[in-house]
């Protein structure tokens, strides 16, 4: 029987969960991954339907976003090094919502008064807020970009502790808050904008992110005083040390006390520790500081001793085999419907999930590094049934027709290289698309061995994100843990821009299997490279999976050890 004692213990603790630094982080992350959720969702409809449902907006806004992070990742990065971690979270919390209000607003505004825009100045006020929205949504996901790796990858390692356990499930349980968040939100922003307007889920995403904003810098303001351990750095603490040894000295020498000197002691610090001041240069120096900055985030990415296992993350975003636009357009093609394309984005949601969950049980019975050495043997196999539904019937591979051809009818007009009919397909040259025949497929085993390879090597994949996610945050010093994870989001997407290159220089259905053959290809040589890297650091104790793990050899100590 349970006494009184027992229930107040009971709800004690309960109390003590919801209001403990890492439920704040829970909920923070899940506001501000809904809000984005909405927003990316949105703007890609937004841009559609002002540009007369083409695609030409979205494909530029794409390009735009995946350059700029390509090119400023590091320097984000080490604008999120160089300054205090309260500062960072705060600024590019507000820079982010504050830009996505703005976009909403200025959203607002061109679909209320469209008309009249498209016939002022001839156009050109409409063509730049086309412009201001996209640059605008830009600045905002760069901001986006900053606190993911503020909160992501070092607020969340350091609430962790030295608990590489703790630091497993706050992992998974992020990662899972991102998949439900990724069904939910989109479906509650489309449901409002189809029952409403374009117009209202502007207003509804704007509204959002204002109350977002104000709960979200509430939370991060709670989480910091709950962690002291976020106040410093590593690098600002050895600083301090060094200030007080020449503090000591300096009193010794001068006879002064140690508050008359500290002062200029702190000014002569900060220029031994920061040798780059603009102070010390010339104009050309100050502007070159960013490209010097992003080389050398490049080199100590480099030089980090889990680089073939952030590149093996990164290769695996040269991929078609994922559910955005491309599959689902693929998917089009071959007589697959939206209700059943629903169903099976909501079966990849729910496989990613037990994914996630699986790397717990994993890591604690395998170890880390093992658990990404299943995950990639485990996401290979399943893609396998990728390259199987190429060869199957139902197919519409057809190696005599050229995978420029559809580009080439795009840009002439004219007729197409070939004469031959794609199988089970008619093409319409003057639509974005292809679109399926009235005549139904031959066989959808092909389409079904593909999905199904798909769904179910999001197991593997998302166990493998993970485990990699954890060796950056456990073996990267930190110091340097906002740069490397800055030039680790730009080696992701630098390999999605060219998945993208590569569809649009063979866009028709007939070449989507040499597609799915190169990106299992890529799969593959990214997981060779985490092979390569997990067999370094454990040699043939890498097959004894029940056995011990030791750390990876870094040059300075890790912060989180990896051993079980």
């Amino acid at each position: 029987m349970e006494t009184p004692e027992d229930k107040r213990t009971c709800c004690g603790s309960l109390r003590g969960f919801f209001t403990s630094a890492k439920f704040l982080i829970y909920m923070g992350h899940a506001l501000s991954t809904w809000g984005d959720r909405m927003w990316n969702f949105a703007v890609a409809v937004f841009l559609v339907e002002l540009y007369g449902n083409s695609l030409l907006l979205t494909a530029v806004y794409g390009l735009v976003v995946a350059g700029s992070v390509l090119l400023l990742g590091a320097i984000i990065g080490d604008w999120v090094d160089r300054n205090s971690r309260l500062k960072v979270a705060q600024t590019s919390l507000l820079v982010q919502n504050s830009c996505v209000i703005l976009c909403g607003i200025l959203l607002m505004v061109v679909f209320h008064f469209k008309d009249e825009l498209v016939h002022l100045y001839s156009g050109w006020i409409l063509t730049i807020c086309y412009i201001l929205v996209i640059t605008i949504a830009n600045i905002a996901n760069l901001a986006s970009t900053a606190t993911s790796i503020t909160i992501q990858r070092d607020w969340v390692v350091v609430v962790a502790g030295q608990d590489s356990s703790s630091l497993a499930d706050m992992n998974a349980t992020v990662r899972i808050i991102d998949q439900l968040t990724n069904i939910l939100a989109p479906m509650l922003v489309g449901q409002i904008m189809a029952f409403g307007s374009h117009f209202i889920g502007c207003g509804f995403i704007s509204g959002w992110n204002l109350v977002s904003m104000c709960v979200e810098y509430a939370l991060l303001w709670k989480v910091y005083q709950k962690t002291p351990a976020l106040a410093v750095k590593v690098g600002q603490k050895e600083q301090q040390v060094e200030l007080k040894q020449l503090s000591t000295q300096k009193d010794l020498e001068n006879g002064q006390s140690p508050e008359e000197s500290s002062q200029p002691l702190m000014n002569e610090a900060s220029a031994v520790a920061r040798p780059d001041s603009p102070k010390q240069h010339g104009c050309c120096y100050q502007v070159s500081e960013p490209l010097r900055t992003l080389r050398a985030g490049w080199v100590a990415y480099y030089n980090q001793n889990i680089f073939f296992a952030g590149m093996s993350l990164s290769f695996l975003y040269m991929t078609v085999l994922g559910f955005d636009c491309i599959t689902t357009g693929y998917a089009y093609t071959q007589g697959l419907n939206g209700s059943v394309l629903s169903l099976l984005m909501g079966a990849s949601a729910v496989f990613g999930i037990c994914g996630t969950v699986a790397f717990t049980w994993v890591r604690k019975k395998c170890g880390l590094i093992r658990t990404g050495f299943l995950s990639g043997v485990a996401q290979l196999s399943c893609l396998m049934l990728c390259v199987a539904s190429v060869f199957t019937p139902g197919s519409p591979l057809d190696l005599s027709v050229s995978p420029f051809e559809d580009l080439y009818t795009h840009l002439v007009g004219g007729k197409t290289l070939s004469q031959s009919e794609p199988t089970g397909i008619h093409m319409d040259v003057n639509a974005t698309f292809a679109a399926p025949t009235e005549e139904p497929l031959q066989s959808y085993i092909s389409v079904s061995l593909l999905f199904a390879g798909v769904i179910a090597a999001r197991v593997g994949l998302w166990s493998f994100d993970l485990t990699v996610t954890q060796l950056i945050q456990e073996n990267v010093n930190e110091s340097e843990r906002g740069v490397i994870n800055g030039v680790q989001n730009s080696m992701n997407y630098l390999l999605d821009l060219l998945h993208f290159i590569m569809v649009i220089l063979a866009p028709n259905p007939e070449a989507f299997g040499l597609l799915v053959i190169i990106s299992v290809s890529f799969v593959a040589m990214g997981h060779a490279m985490y092979f390569r890297f997990a067999f370094k650091n454990l040699g043939t104790r890498l097959f004894l999976f029940c056995s011990p793990e030791q750390k990876v050899e870094t040059a300075d100590s890790p912060s989180l050890p990896t051993t079980v």
